[in-house]
């Protein structure tokens, strides 16, 4: 499998594609990384320095991998954070182009926009963009609870109604929609849990909520998901794997006491995933 990544990048610390390139390696997966800034570190320090990479400078980068003959094997292009307003013309061209060169590609969009704690943290016009022209263009996006509300003008809450935002997003074009952060008023104390959508059916797993923020886990979570989905059409499969090795990620960070993700200290949670956590088909 070879997944076009666009993506940002930091040198320290672990986001966008610094956070997805080395998961999906270690599962055996050919990346392209495109980079779409190259920071320092992440934003969310406060202060970073490197440059926002232009969109034509982009653009030129995804022409050149064309150049080489490279789109007729691509079978995933991934993106996340899109920092500014241009980006996303790029995105959906480099999309466009992947499809034309090998129509069995998909488009996974992860919307970042923000969560329910912090609100919006992107710019104004990202948001109204996202849900008006770049999700419409996905085959699969992997929004949290709060990003998903958002795209569809729902509230989602309890399962009937995230399951019913999720439908409401898939109708906007994407086939598949995994929420990577369900937070039911009716669930037991100090669990999250993560749900997929597909045209086949729903299906749900809860784990323990590790009590830390971090940074790239979203990235990390996106790739893996699509890359298991890719590779069997299997949306629950992809669920638990996913869930298990992101689980596992965030428990050595947490139990580190570090920061930054421990990407590399628990990949052999990537290459060969516990499957720790029960799947529960609710649809």
């Amino acid at each position: 499998m070879k997944i076009l990544s666009i993506q940002s990048a930091v040198a320290y610390g672990h986001v966008g594609n610094s956070a997805a390139v080395f998961p999906l390696q270690r599962i055996g997966v050919e990346v392209l990384p495109v980079y779409t800034v190259n920071f320092s570190n992440h934003t969310g320090y406060g202060a970073w320095r490197g440059p926002l990479i232009s969109p034509d400078d982009v653009r030129d980068v995804i022409t050149g991998i064309e150049e080489r003959g490279a789109f007729a094997d691509i079978d995933v292009v991934l993106s996340g954070y899109q920092g500014g307003e241009g980006i996303a013309d790029v995105i959906l061209d480099a999309v466009a182009r992947v499809k034309a060169a090998n129509p069995s590609a998909v488009y996974a969009c992860d919307p970042v926009m923000g969560n329910a704690k912090s609100g919006c943290f992107v710019a104004p016009a990202i948001p109204v963009l996202l849900r008006e022209r770049v999700v419409p263009a996905a085959d699969i996006i992997t929004p949290n609870q709060f990003e998903l509300g958002f795209l569809t003008d729902t509230e989602p809450g309890d399962l009937a109604s995230t399951l019913a935002s999720a439908d409401a997003a898939r109708a906007m074009g994407p086939s598949t929609v995994l929420v990577t952060s369900v937070e039911r008023p009716d669930r037991p104390a100090d669990t999250i849990e993560m749900l997929a959508v597909t045209d086949e059916g729903a299906w749900i797993v809860q784990t323990p909520r590790i009590p830390m923020k971090a940074n790239g886990s979203g990235d990390v979570t996106a790739a893996l998901f699509t890359a298991h989905y890719r590779a069997t059409g299997d949306a629950a499969d992809a669920l638990a794997k996913t869930v298990s090795s992101v689980f596992d990620l965030l428990t050595t960070t947490h139990e580190s006491g570090a920061r930054e993700l421990q990407l590399i200290e628990a990949q052999e949670y990537y290459a060969h995933p516990r499957l720790q956590f029960a799947v529960s088909q609710v649809r």
